[in-house]
């Protein structure tokens, strides 16, 4: 059995195949999941897992280089956004590269989406709670 904190086989399988500047959207509840893109549906009920929850276990095994938001969610969202920016924060830290954040409008952030490698859909019913995590190289 695995040691480390990401211990469903799919999200591990997902960390495992990736490679530099390959995609994995973090999705919220309602987020259309496009055609193409593996879909790992983890939503259990509403809010369970949290986008917040499944972003902190994929960062215990994932590099990233840069992650892009949907611009409504300063707005729309801000306490979350705050989190979220936070947690992208401690992993820059904890991994010793900074990790770019931009935003797109959610109308692009959907078109982006059929670029990932997979889309994780979460619980979370928190408005515009989307994130692609656009992966690094830990070297």
């Amino acid at each position: 059995m695995k040691k480390t904190s990401l211990l469903n086989r799919h999200l591990s399988a997902l960390v495992a195949s990736v490679g530099h500047t390959d995609q994995i959207v973090l999705a919220d509840a309602g987020l259309p999941i496009p055609a193409g893109p593996e879909c790992i549906d983890l939503a259990v009920s509403p809010g369970l897992p949290s986008v917040e929850a499944v972003l902190a276990a994929l960062l215990t095994e994932l590099q990233l280089e840069s992650v892009v938001l949907a611009q409504e969610i300063i707005t729309v969202s801000p306490k979350l956004h705050q989190q979220l920016l936070a947690r992208i924060a401690e992993a820059a830290i904890a991994q010793g590269k900074e990790i770019a954040v931009s935003y797109i409008s959610h109308e692009q952030f959907k078109q982006d989406t059929t670029r990932a490698k997979a889309v994780v859909r979460t619980g979370e019913c928190t408005p515009y709670a989307n994130l692609i995590l656009r992966c690094g190289v830990p070297f």
